[in-house]
């Protein structure tokens, strides 16, 4: 059985912030990364095709806003970011839709944050990648296409298993950068019979966690399902696409879109992601292969509606493919955020970072790498 000091469950934004910044600081922890899905990123993942090599196109966020003022060690972990142009201004248009798909300048600050967007170069999943191949002496393994099932607390460690019990490591402290082994959606979405995080320590023997499981069981948060489309090569004779655009309330109302996000790919053809809002209906297991083909059956339909301000990409509908849709589950926290002192719980040896962390940019990406980073500088400084 293999054992580590510290094992991160999520390659995403904030895990992968956690372990660049524990980089930065000397540690010389032995860590073991376990993600469920194909690589890095998490709702900054960047979807591959392996028949087109030169194929990214950023299926989750396309970007993310900054504050004017951030700590200088989140500060120190994203500059060497900026300075290899891995993090980089996207300086292209914003527009508004209106329910008359009628395009004009965006305006509000959702979708026109006043430090503007930042995006990876050359895709968004680039972000996670380099902040995990940071130089430094501590030893980290990666297990991805891993989905932990089962945790169990024993007196001075932990254990992890995947859902059959065919892998399992072994840990001295844990660290989950999302919610689904704490959140009770795990027993709906995946038909579990228990939250795992709970099931591991039992009520009173942690207060510290405790209080934060409470707070996660009341917590909510948006599902999205987002199409992808290849639109092939676009006409456009010099015209300049958007980089997003947003829907307005009263279109927003009408298509169930939040946004759409255009990204031109390396070989001069197009992609396309459809951000699509939830219906509210309950997602299980025997719900999901409907839920997505539903899903995507009605976004495509939607497109010729959505796309006819941009004459150019309407005109390429007819020759696109489509591409699957993908399903985030917790896309966005609303409400119950984790207060920073509940981050780690020294009895249970459990931490926790993600955009669901209390304070700026609870919700947002800035949420989840500033939650990173402070949780790292606590975990280097109890060693």
């Amino acid at each position: 059985m293999t054992e580590v000091d510290l094992a991160v469950i999520g390659a995403g934004l904030s895990g992968c912030s956690l372990i660049g910044r524990l980089q930065q600081l000397g540690s010389e922890l032995n860590i073991a990364l376990i993600e469920a899905g194909r690589g890095p990123g998490g709702r900054a993942a960047t979807r591959r095709r392996r028949e087109q090599g030169g194929w990214l196109l950023n299926h989750g966020a396309p970007g993310f806003a900054l504050s004017d003022s951030i700590p200088e060690s989140m500060e120190a972990l994203l500059a060497p970011l900026r300075f290899a142009g891995v993090l980089q201004r996207d300086e292209r248009a914003v527009l508004a839709l209106d329910a008359q798909a009628g395009l004009s300048p965006a305006n509000c600050p959702e979708a026109c944050p006043d430090g503007g967007w930042w995006h990876g170069i050359p895709c968004m999943a680039s972000i996670c990648e380099v902040l995990l191949d940071a130089p430094g002496s501590m030893q980290l393994s990666r297990q991805f296409e891993t989905r932990v099932r089962w945790l169990e607390r024993r007196q001075d460690h932990w254990l992890l298993k995947n859902e059959d019990r065919s892998w399992c490591l072994k840990a001295k402290r844990l660290v989950l950068s999302g919610t689904l082994l704490a959140h009770p959606r795990s027993l709906k979405m995946l038909a579990w019979n228990d939250v795992p995080l709970r099931s591991a320590v039992e009520e009173g023997e942690d207060v510290g966690l405790d209080a934060a499981l409470s707070l996660l069981q009341h917590s909510q948060a948006e599902v999205r399902w987002n199409l992808m489309v290849d639109l092939g090569v676009l006409a456009l004779n010099g015209e300049q696409l958007p980089a997003q655009i947003w829907l307005k309330d009263a279109a927003k109302e009408r298509w169930k879109v939040e946004r759409l996000v255009l990204q031109p790919q390396s070989d001069a053809r197009w992609g396309l992601v459809v951000h699509g809002l939830d219906t509210g209906e309950a997602i299980t297991p025997e719900s999901q292969g409907r839920l997505l083909a539903q899903e995507h059956q009605r976004l495509v339909e939607l497109l010729p509606e959505l796309l006819q301000g941009l004459p150019v990409v309407s005109a390429a509908l007819d020759q696109a493919t489509p591409l699957g849709v993908m399903r985030w589950g917790a896309s966005r926290p609303l409400d119950h955020p984790l207060p920073k002192e509940l981050q780690w719980c020294p009895t249970s040896a459990v931490g926790f970072c993600g955009d669901w962390i209390e304070g700026p940019g609870f919700g947002r990406a800035e949420g989840a790498i500033r939650s990173g980073v402070n949780l790292a500088e606590q975990l280097h400084a109890d060693r």
